[in-house]
């Protein structure tokens, strides 16, 4: 009688990874999802537009503020544990939302699924990290996961335009029920528990600075975008990067640190994190912009909406399988080099967008794929470069920099968008619109589009015209902005590209790795 070896997985360990796959699937339709409820939740709730912007991003916010406490805690706690509880507050959170009567009850609201959210993909991972031993069962193991990430994106604009189509915008939030439900029944069975060996005190001061730091380094950089060069926006950006400095020198003097700075020093750890944080800026900026394109300025209803956007995230499914099986034999930076040059195209593409979404859907596609090696490869970089006994914290890192990228797209490409979409109407509003219909108008596409059915119609249809056209110009800048950042990520990429790969654990290693308990 065969038995298998004891550093390879077996049925139980690949049906663990199907159930670890749930949380990655909600995460990502979690956010797809809400681009295309915007219109709708915006002719709801009216909200203004720092309070749009909030709505979209402070879930990532929260998310990248809690990441590094999260994974750390999940070394000491155990992340079976961590997992199973962020599972329930996110569904808690979320029938919140969908009931929610009001944006700042909205905004509370996914603030809270944020830190929940920031319980499970370090889990996650670490989990992945502690069931599969063996090298390429654990890269591909990662893979899957990444494309369950992935195929989130897919289902949630089709799955969020159904809803959208015949329930109200509340209703994409209540997909989060089902889905936890799933892990919170299976999880206790399937899934083991692990935790590093030796557990340090948490220290409180850098859980604060660390939540601290990108909360208020983005909330002076909306406050500049929405009212411009200000005292005490510059004040608030300033201080926030004060924490920050706060929060290092902090962790580089701390025996037992919150964030491993350490970790940085190896090549292929730091570029794929860095590389993270600009797919994420590119990514989740573009994807905000191009799903409001599609319903607010073509005037195509959410399902058809989501329709036009799964191309792009189907490409993006294919491509993370194509060169995760090639990342064998071809250095995984060059994938990521190669890619980031290549997503230039699909920028350029935007620069040129009208009313023909087929140039809308071939720039994102070609945008996606290129920056896909990252996410498919870069996360298997980075928990490969950290010592097993902080692969929660390393995860954590690796999430970090993806939601911190995405949250920081949105963030300040929306608010720079915003601000080139209202710069655009003051000197484009229809000669006759009353100053404060006007000063409405100028603050987001939707609220311009409310303001023009109060008006007659030789007022409101060129004001909604000229709203429009003033947030084509808005995707045209933020195109153009995101080109030198795709330059500058393939020329960091391919410079380092001698970093050394992450090598086949040695026996040492797979002997001190937390070994999974199945209680």
């Amino acid at each position: 009688m065969t038995h298998k070896p004891p550093d390879r997985a077996g049925a139980r360990e690949w049906t663990a990874l199907v159930v670890l796959g749930v949380p990655a699937v909600l995460v990502m339709m979690n956010m797809s999802v809400l681009y295309l409820a915007l219109p709708s939740l915006s002719a709801d709730l009216e909200p203004d537009g720092p309070q749009l912007l909030w709505i979209t991003d402070i879930y990532g916010f929260m998310v990248a503020g809690s990441l590094v406490t999260t994974g750390t805690l999940g070394d000491r706690l155990g992340h079976r544990r961590m997992l199973l509880a962020g599972a329930v507050a996110f569904t808690c959170a979320s029938v919140i939302a969908a009931y929610a009567p009001s944006a700042g009850m909205l905004i509370a609201a996914r603030a809270v699924q944020g830190v929940a959210a920031a319980a499970l993909a370090p889990s996650s991972l670490a989990l992945i990290r502690a069931l599969f031993l063996d090298v390429r069962q654990r890269t591909l193991a990662i893979t899957i996961w990444m494309m369950a990430f992935m195929g989130g994106g897919a289902l949630g604009p089709l799955v969020g335009g159904v809803l959208l189509q015949y329930f109200w915008w509340g209703a994409v939030f209540l997909l989060a029920v089902p889905t936890m439900a799933l892990l919170l029944v299976t999880g206790p069975f399937l899934i083991p528990e692990s935790r590093a060996s030796a557990s340090g005190r948490l220290d409180a001061v850098s859980v604060v600075l660390s939540l601290l730091t990108p909360l208020t380094i983005v909330f002076g950089i909306k406050d500049l975008a929405v009212h411009g060069p200000a005292l005490p926006s510059a004040g608030v950006l300033v201080a926030g990067l004060m924490i920050g400095v706060v929060f290092v020198r902090r962790q580089r003097r701390l025996s037992d640190p919150l964030l491993d700075l350490g970790l940085f020093r190896i090549p292929a750890f730091a570029v794929s994190v860095a590389g993270m944080v600009l797919v994420g800026v590119v990514l989740f900026g573009t994807s905000l912009l191009t799903s409001q394109y599609l319903q607010l300025v073509l005037g195509l209803s959410p399902l058809e909406a989501g329709l036009w956007q799964l191309p792009t995230a189907v490409t993006g499914t294919v491509v993370a399988l194509v060169v995760s099986s090639l990342a064998g034999r071809i250095r995984p930076v060059v994938f990521m080099g190669a890619g980031a040059a290549f997503a230039v195209i699909g920028s350029l593409l935007l620069t040129r967008v009208d009313s023909n979404p087929v140039i809308l859907v071939s720039g994102s596609v070609i945008l996606f794929a290129g920056l896909t090696p990252f996410m498919a490869l870069g996360t298997n970089l980075v928990l490969g470069a950290a010592p097993p006994e902080r692969a929660g914290a390393a995860s954590a890192i690796s999430e970090t920099g993806a939601e911190l990228g995405g949250a920081l797209g949105i963030a300040v490409l929306g608010s720079i968008a915003t601000g080139v979409y209202g710069s655009y109407m003051i000197g484009h509003a229809p000669d006759g619109v009353p100053a404060k219909v006007a000063e409405a108008a100028g603050e987001t596409l939707p609220a311009a589009l409310r303001a023009a059915q109060r008006l007659p119609d030789s007022l409101g249809i060129p004001l909604a015209q000229a709203a429009r056209d003033a947030f084509t110009h808005s995707l045209h800048v933020h195109a153009l902005i995101t080109i030198p950042l795709l330059m500058a990520l393939a020329l960091l990429t391919l410079t380092l590209r001698r970093a050394t790969p992450p090598q086949p654990p040695s026996r040492h290693e797979q002997a001190t790795t937390p070994t999974p308990a199945f209680d």
